[in-house]
């Protein structure tokens, strides 16, 4: 084995294991721009642009056997490791779709409820009723539906962006980002809860 298949192997073994560990990482700015373009879409605030991806850096390894098995092996395992590693999170699967559908659709008849004090962002990424006396009687019980349907939904969508990205386990984080979102884009005289749980006046 020449000198340059010696050096080789090292840097695929630190390469492959890179692979490995790589696909761990949350990428919280992208989760932060997806949550931002969602939340603005459903209080009807307008989308934000998505960025493009990064572009995929141009392999350098040199052409004999050993480096030429080494890129055979990288093409096959880099290129998924990659796409977890990019800042990006897709919103596009239909049944993230459906949800952001309803969710602006019901908005219209949350906005009086928000406007009113009677309901609020909760520090969870939910909507909680805040003063069920801010409500008249008749309307109370058609307001605990709205909510009750806009949290389903609500829970609903955090699950899907985890699973439609393919990491279940980032359901907390995402729920996380998006209460955080829900209270930074709320309108003027809107309550929402800080993060011990006390309610706040945009």
């Amino acid at each position: 084995m020449n000198k340059r298949a010696i050096l080789t192997w090292p840097v695929l073994a630190l390469l492959l294991a890179s692979c490995v560990t790589i696909n761990i990482y949350f990428p919280a700015a992208a989760a932060e721009e997806a949550a931002r373009t969602i939340v603005r879409d459903v209080l009807g605030k307008g989308d934000k642009q998505e960025t493009a991806p990064a572009e995929k850096p141009q392999s350098q390894l040199a052409p004999d056997w050993p480096a030429r098995l080494a890129l055979g092996l990288l093409d096959a395992l880099v290129p998924p490791a990659e796409a977890a590693a990019q800042p990006d999170i897709d919103i596009s699967s239909p049944a993230i779709s459906r949800l952001r559908q309803g969710m602006a659709q019901r908005q219209r008849q949350l906005a009086p409820f928000y406007q009113a004090g009677a309901i609020g962002f909760d520090r969870n990424g939910l909507v909680a009723i805040r003063d069920l006396k801010a409500v008249s009687l008749r309307e109370r019980t058609r307001l605990k539906k709205l909510v009750a349907a806009e949290n389903r939904a609500r829970n609903a969508l955090y699950r899907e962006i985890a699973r439609a990205n393919g990491h279940p386990e980032w359901e907390p984080q995402i729920r996380a980002i998006f209460a955080r979102v829900w209270a930074e884009e709320a309108r003027p005289g809107w309550w929402f809860q800080d993060g011990q749980g006390n309610w706040r006046q945009r």
